[in-house]
């Protein structure tokens, strides 16, 4: 099994969604975040006045796949998160030693 950890911009998460559910992906989980990478923040004009936004608001995905669907997932959140601009994200795959589904003590692959 294998931790998917992605960072895409916000306005592409259910299309996102809608894709992973589509190959099978059956949860995930969301998180509002703000970070920064390669495009360090931007400027904005708020009331005539200009400052800069260091952290640019993303939103963090991660699920738990098996090893035979991690090369799809990661594709499929790669194609369509992909804008072509600075800020699309990143992918993090990590391994999981164990997995446990709480209410009915599935072990592994099962509780996924």
């Amino acid at each position: 099994m294998k931790l998917i950890i992605a960072t895409i911009k916000p306005f592409k998460l259910e299309e996102v969604r809608e894709a992973l559910t589509d190959i099978g992906v059956r949860g995930l989980m969301v998180t509002e975040i703000k970070g920064f990478g390669a495009q360090s923040g931007h400027t904005e004009i708020y009331r005539g006045a200009e400052y800069t936004v260091n952290f640019v608001p993303k939103v963090k995905l991660e699920l738990v796949v098996s090893d035979a669907m991690v090369d799809q997932t990661v594709e499929t959140i790669s194609s369509t998160a992909r804008t072509g601009k600075i800020g699309d994200g990143k992918i993090f795959v990590l391994d999981v030693s164990q997995a446990v589904r709480v209410r009915t003590g599935e072990t592994n692959e099962d509780a996924l």
